[in-house]
């Protein structure tokens, strides 16, 4: 419910299938009239949208109402356009199925004003990126394209859309629309060459000609005066007060921009249309001068300065373009003649051309869209989710209705007919699903018209194709014979001669009514052959074809003059379109907008009954309602109804923790539902009657009156508590150093639990985490405590999950910590480096060295460089440490042995150099004297050393020089000095120099 149910009279039910009198189209309309009074122009038939236009602005189209509508349950907010695409997205997203916005209503209603709505919310909710940006971009900007080329002012509408319109919008797995691809339908390219008093011509001429710059119309050889061309000023209305063909000449050529075209494109494009001013300036060129002069059987175009004009646009030879205008091509007796024409034939065969090069544009212009749209990614273009837009025209009647109005209301009857048919069948399966027995439904069935009007052979279109291209003087009024014959005696067709005496009375004799779903139209047969064929003759194609202007040749195929396949008609085209539409929409599942138009005036605030009514009619409105209802007014899901409504039963509330069917069950029987009143199915509860529904309503009023009650006793209370404790608050802290007492007791404790708390919610993660909070005074030994408490679990856990390597990787760092840290400069530059088991692989070791080895196992190898005692000489050597000495070995030899009881000790550095002595006892009479050795991992092999040798405490770490024994009682010095670059040698004083760079100071 969008508000309170005391206004449910002021504003009515925001879903038809509540009101009480369901079968009554008096109380369907007088709820639509409730709600538009007040501005509420959206209502539902179940998952259907009911939109009513209110012809002014409403702020309900903000960034705050698509949030507000944005992933929230489908029911939950009050109806709205943003509700049903939003919905159609979530359901793409998680059903993983393409879906489909039907958007359908008559002439002014507001069908494309809905689907820019509906293309707007997804361009600012969906995810975005830079490449995702652009195509939301240029699916915006198609819009004001399309209506200024397919859009034109008419009777009934300011912006009608002439065509009919299929977008699908394509999302990738993230949700995001990545492309887009665009249908058009039946163009009405009569409109180019005539317009009905009152009407203009499409929007793109006007807004050229008010728009652009002047440099530009000059090019064009355009003025800037509507008047002076025949096309524009027909219907007497180049100029519509509620129309800015300025501005909107500025959205178009920024539109166009956007979706990619070039400037060069721009021009060229608008360029081709403007042919169909040039040739029609200052009235007809043709006709006058395609009158038959008798006495040459000649025809002469005096002024030629205008044909020359056309040359330009259409990039034709002049003589070629001025024959085929004057002459029709005839092929007799296998010779081809030209048939001159005359001034009727000339001026078709003009207003023929101007609609092709039309047409064909607009198709290019679709197309060229189409490519701007095209999802980049072919890889996953098949995986991508599609969500369909549906913008066609609706059901029309007019005074005179032509060819035109019967493919619309023909396409609308095959809507109409897949609209019943989903309707019906996602009703039986949501039955089915739920386990609910499904009540039949009688429904009017519309195929009978369907089959009228397309059944091969002896439907309306077969006839009419037939009629088109059988030899012999075939006419409109010859078209209407062949349907009496054929269809005469169908229910929902008659004529003038068929007709009783009171039907005569408002039928013409060219005129034949169809019995629509949605109601009585006559049709004039004038025009139906003509526009059916939308022939154009062949000379005038072949000079087309010629043409060199860029999009011309890519509008005219060659490949049309050489085939010899009849082309389908217009209205054959158009069925088949139709049945391939009609299957886009059965792959997906369909949501749908019915778009009413309250008055004709265009007035806001103005509802017209009648007018409504016979909108209900023919949208089917009233069908849809009774499928609906078919059984249960209402349905909801378990955990939607139980959360609205469980305050209403004791044993439901404050929750529930059981099965929610349980949970329903038991409230709707603590609420005094009768068995015949509701249903439970699998996942939803389905109730009867709506005033079964309101009176639950009712009771949630009260209930929400009761709980206000409390509510207000309640916080009477907290305030009157919160101002106490303030006080006490205050009380407490100007006695804050007093010892415990009364007045302080609540400041104190309130203090403590505070620093508890903060210290709950911050204690470290990691036993390398220091931070602490600061504790109060009365807590600081407690705080103590309690943080070498923390420490020691955080270590116990941290020990916990050290694996043995691990383990043995911190035993080693550890050694190395105490042995280096802060001793040695390039000690910190070995913490993050992990120490390996060997820096020397079997192979890297000769074969004989490990058979001299024998059994004892190695423990550690690395590559070193040995001084030697008699001038410092560097050799390399490897360093091999097993369970009971160090050995040194060249190549194949074992050259000194160190037993570790024979170690003495360690020296090395406090530099960054990898300088080191073993020294052994001189009791030794196998050592020759200490090892002087280098290694570039000094920090790993001395840790290795000193963990095998059991030598921890015997590593020294001296400043400036290291002393050590040569052998035979001499001894020897190695002097350390900072440098910029390690360096080792021999100094004049005899000594080993080693220079080595500062790393760290220490």
């Amino acid at each position: 419910m969008e508000s309170a149910l005391t206004a449910r009279d002021r504003v009515g039910v925001q879903d038809f299938v509540l009101l009480e009198n369901h079968t009554s189209e008096v109380a369907f309309i007088e709820n639509l009239r409730k709600r538009f009074k007040e501005n509420l122009i959206y209502t539902y038939i179940g998952s259907v949208l009911v939109s009513v236009n209110p012809y002014k602005d409403l702020e309900i189209y903000t960034k705050q109402h698509m949030e507000r509508y944005r992933g929230v349950n489908f029911y939950e907010v009050s109806p709205h356009i943003y509700a049903v695409s939003d919905n159609a997205y979530r359901s793409m997203r998680s059903e993983k199925r393409d879906q489909c916005i039907l958007i359908s209503g008559e002439s002014g209603a507001g069908k494309t004003e809905a689907s820019k709505k509906v293309l707007q919310y997804y361009a600012v909710t969906c995810p975005a990126s830079e490449h995702v940006q652009t195509v939301k971009d240029r699916l915006l900007q198609s819009n004001p394209v399309l209506e200024a080329f397919g859009n034109a002012k008419t009777l009934r509408n300011d912006n009608s859309s002439r065509f009919g319109k299929y977008m699908d919008v394509q999302f990738d797995f993230k949700g995001a629309p990545v492309g887009g691809h665009i249908l058009n339908y039946l163009l009405e390219k009569s409109r180019v060459v005539h317009q009905s008093h009152g009407e203009r011509n499409f929007h793109i001429f006007y807004q050229l000609i008010e728009g652009a710059e002047d440099e530009l119309l000059r090019r064009l050889g355009l003025e800037r005066m509507a008047q002076q061309y025949q096309y524009l000023v027909k219907g007497s209305c180049p100029k519509v007060s509620s129309i800015n063909d300025r501005s909107d000449w500025k959205v178009v050529r920024k539109a166009l921009s956007v979706i990619g075209f070039s400037d060069d494109e721009v021009e060229v494009h608008v360029h081709t249309h403007t042919h169909i001013y040039r040739h029609t300036h200052k009235g007809s060129y043709i006709e006058r001068n395609s009158v038959l002069k008798m006495h040459t059987n000649t025809q002469r175009c005096s002024d030629s300065s205008i044909l020359v004009g056309w040359l330009s646009l259409l990039g034709v030879d002049f003589s070629v373009l001025k024959e085929a205008l004057t002459h029709k091509k005839i092929t007799a007796k296998g010779e081809e003649l030209m048939s001159p024409l005359n001034q009727e034939q000339a001026s078709s065969a003009r207003d023929a051309l101007s609609k092709a090069i039309y047409g064909r544009t607009f198709t290019w212009l679709v197309n060229k869209i189409n490519t701007s749209l095209a999802f980049k990614d072919k890889f996953n273009s098949k995986n991508a989710s599609v969500i369909g837009l549906l913008d066609i025209y609706g059901f029309e009647v007019f005074q005179n209705n032509s060819f035109e109005q019967f493919c619309i209301n023909y396409c609308n009857e095959k809507l109409q007919q897949l609209f019943i048919e989903l309707t019906l069948k996602s009703e039986q399966e949501e039955y089915e699903a739920e386990g609910i027995t499904w009540e039949p439904v009688q429904y009017f069935n519309n195929k009978i018209i369907c089959d009228l009007v397309e059944e091969k052979f002896k439907g309306i279109i077969s006839i009419l194709d037939e009629e088109c291209l059988r030899p012999g003087d075939a006419s409109d009024i010859t078209f209407l014979v062949k349907l009496e014959d054929t269809v005469g005696g169908h229910a929902h067709f008659v004529t003038h001669k068929l007709a009783d005496g009171k039907t005569r009375k408002v039928m013409g004799r060219e005129e034949f009514r169809l019995l629509h779903y949605a109601g009585e139209v006559n049709y004039n047969v004038n025009g139906f052959l003509d526009k059916n064929n939308d022939l154009l003759f062949r000379n005038l194609k072949e000079v087309m074809c010629s043409s060199e202007n860029r999009i011309l040749t890519q509008c005219f195929s060659r490949e049309e003059l050489t085939d010899k396949k009849l082309p389908e008609t217009t209205a054959t085209q158009f069925k088949n379109s139709l049945a391939k539409l009609m299957e886009i929409l059965m792959s997906k599942d369909p949501s749908y907008v019915r778009c009413i138009k309250p008055n004709d005036a265009k007035q806001a605030g103005r509802f017209e009954e009648v007018l409504v009514r016979h909108q209900v009619k023919y949208l089917g409105l009233m069908e849809n309602l009774r499928v609906r209802r078919a059984g249960f007014a209402y349905r909801r899901r378990y955990e939607v109804f139980l959360q609205r409504y469980k305050s209403l039963c004791p044993d439901t509330w404050p929750s529930w923790d059981g099965r929610l069917v349980d949970g329903v069950s038991t409230l709707v029987k603590h609420l005094g539902y009768k068995p015949e009143e509701y249903k439970l199915g699998r996942t939803k509860i389905f109730i009867r009657f709506p005033k079964t529904l309101f009176a639950t309503e009712e009771a949630l009023e009260e209930r929400k009156h009761s709980l206000a009650t409390k509510l207000q006793a309640s916080w009477k209370g907290y305030n009157q508590k919160t101002k106490y404790r303030k006080l006490r608050w205050v009380l407490g802290f100007m006695f804050r150093h007093h010892p415990r007492c009364p007045e302080n007791e609540y400041f104190l404790d309130y203090v403590r639990y505070t620093f508890l708390m903060k210290l709950h919610r911050a204690l470290p993660k990691t036993v390398l985490d220091k931070s602490w909070p600061t504790p109060p005074p009365a807590l600081t030994e407690a705080s103590e405590l309690l943080r070498k408490l923390c420490m020691q679990n955080l270590v116990w856990k941290y020990c916990k999950t050290i694996s043995p390597e691990w383990k043995h990787q911190l035993e080693q760092k550890v050694v190395a910590s105490e042995v280096f840290k802060d001793k040695k400069d390039n000690y910190p530059q070995s913490v993050p480096k992990l120490f390996v088991g060997t820096r020397l692989d079997g192979d890297d070791i000769n074969p004989k060295v490990l058979q001299a080895l024998g059994t004892e196992k190695m423990k550690y190898a690395v590559p070193v460089t040995k001084y030697d005692r008699k001038g410092f000489k560097a050799r390399a050597r490897q360093l091999l440490l097993t369970a009971s000495s160090a050995i040194i070995v060249e190549e194949a030899k074992l050259k000194q042995r160190i037993d570790y009881s024979a170690l003495k000790g360690v020296s090395v550095s406090s530099l960054s150099d990898g300088l080191f002595v073993l020294h052994v006892t001189c009791e030794d009479n196998k050592q020759k004297g200490d090892a002087v050795l280098q290694s570039d991992h000094v920090i790993e092999t001395l840790t290795k050393v000193a963990i095998c040798a059991d030598k921890i405490n015997n590593i020294n770490i001296n400043q400036s020089s290291i002393k050590f024994t040569l052998g035979q009682g001499k001894e020897g010095i190695i002097d350390f000095t900072s440098g910029s670059e390690l360096l080792v040698a021999k100094a004049k004083n005899g000594h080993l120099s080693v220079t080595a760079p500062r790393l760290n100071s220490r």
